[in-house]
């Protein structure tokens, strides 16, 4: 007796292949797009830097600030201060000459949050043109 379910002839002793998919091409594609991108950005983010060091498209350095952030304090154009002190020093300048470029240096072992602290203090105290040095 048969269950009522047409049955194609031929078709019952053979098993079906599935199609098998290669992952070693796809994973060296990806390989390669990962390799590429993490290179293309380490070299935009190097540029950006040295351009922002630089000048940063218009006017010279001329009167400009260097801000280093070390270990042991901040120091603005050589000269050690406390951040209270920094402040003053910087909303006096840019009040004399609003154009001035502060340059923000972080030293050696000098932890990431510290430098975005200077930033934070220098954009507080007025500063609209700061670059990173290298």
């Amino acid at each position: 007796m048969t269950s009522g379910v047409p049955v194609r002839p031929g078709r019952e002793g053979r098993r079906r292949r599935r199609a098998a998919i290669a992952l070693t091409p796809l994973i060296d594609v990806v390989f390669i797009l990962l390799v590429f991108f993490m290179l293309a950005s380490r070299f935009l983010d190097e540029r950006s830097l040295t351009l922002s060091a630089a000048g940063g498209g218009g006017g010279g350095m001329e009167g400009a600030m260097l801000l280093e952030v070390r270990a042991e304090g901040l120091r603005l154009s050589g000269e050690a201060l406390t951040p209270e002190d920094l402040a003053a020093r910087l909303e006096a300048r840019l009040a004399e000459r609003p154009e001035t470029r502060v340059i923000l240096r972080a030293g050696e072992g000098v932890d990431v949050q510290r430098t975005v602290a200077a930033i934070d203090l220098a954009a507080r105290a007025g500063v609209a043109r700061l670059a990173l040095a290298p």
